[in-house]
């Protein structure tokens, strides 16, 4: 019965997967639930300063933040990439690489050169495998965001606009639609878009300053790309739990169709093995 062991072995196997695959997907439930709430917590803030902003970029005061200043020509543009530390997510980092690479390739075709703030080891593994010009990172994130990990890394892409070596900034990560459903976003965060702007805002209207422009500007406009690219990596954070919870039961299910199939091999096999000793048993007595 040389067969049925080697069977029996492949679905013990396969039994001790599908209870690591179960144990990750409990995890990755309970992770997901506080991963959401923190998510939809965020995004109530991110909604009000985008609109304040909004308003401001269609606003003149004395004084124009260069955040919200189009550049006439574009020679370089920043990308700030978003992905997760770990794997078994399904296809969550390949649909945003993937997305990140096609506008990789458009900025080529058009001799635009691109630096990369890569947050998450599997974007930063994959741009340096692809050669790219990764000019900030941060790793290791864990469940939870933590701002002051993030503000290093976007700091350098924002004093790399505000000192003109970069003409635009733009943003890519996996928007939450629903648990079973992510979607990878493009967003361009610098210059502030007019066109999303006047989408945003039903009023224009100006404000008052005090005690100048400058101050107030200058401090609303960093708590502006503070807010989104954290709102970005509390997303991204829902879609990668939600992702590697589907991911798991899938994997669940279909290690329990294969013991299935493999106890169903077994015993036939086994069946075979015991009609065959019948057989030889028959065969013997009768030649006796």
């Amino acid at each position: 019965m040389a067969a049925g062991k080697e069977i029996r072995t492949k679905i013990k196997s396969v039994e001790n997967t599908r209870k690591i695959t179960r144990a990750m997907e409990m995890v990755a439930a309970a992770k997901m639930r506080k991963a959401q709430e923190r998510m939809r917590h965020a995004r109530p803030y991110a909604e009000k300063i985008g609109r304040v902003a909004s308003h401001f970029s269609q606003a003149h005061p004395e004084y124009r933040h260069p955040f919200v200043v189009s550049r006439e020509t574009t020679r370089r543009v920043g990308l700030i990439l978003v992905t997760t530390d770990k794997g078994l997510c399904g296809g969550l980092n390949t649909n945003a690489l993937r997305m990140a690479v096609a506008k990789l390739k458009g900025w080529d075709e058009q001799k635009i050169e691109v630096d990369i703030c890569a947050i998450g080891n599997k974007g930063l593994g994959f741009m340096q495998r692809l050669g790219g010009n990764i000019s900030s990172q941060v790793a290791g994130m864990g469940d939870t965001p933590h701002m002051e990990r993030l503000i290093g890394p976007v700091q350098v892409m924002l004093d790399a606009f505000k000192e003109g070596r970069i003409d635009a900034l733009h943003l890519i990560y996996s928007r939450f639609i629903s648990t079973m459903k992510q979607e990878p976003a493009f967003k361009q965060l610098l210059p502030l878009s007019a066109e999303e702007a006047v989408e945003k805002a039903e009023h224009h209207w100006d404000y008052i300053y005090e005690p100048e422009a400058r101050s107030v500007v200058d401090g609303l406009m960093v708590r502006y790309i503070e807010a989104l690219i954290f709102q970005a990596v509390a997303e991204n954070m829902a879609c990668e739990q939600s992702a590697r919870m589907v991911a798991m039961k899938s994997a669940s299910d279909n290690a329990k169709s294969v013991i299935e199939e493999l106890k169903l091999v077994y015993n036939k096999t086994r069946q075979a093995a015991i009609t065959q000793e019948i057989s030889e048993i028959v065969a013997g007595a009768a030649a006796v």
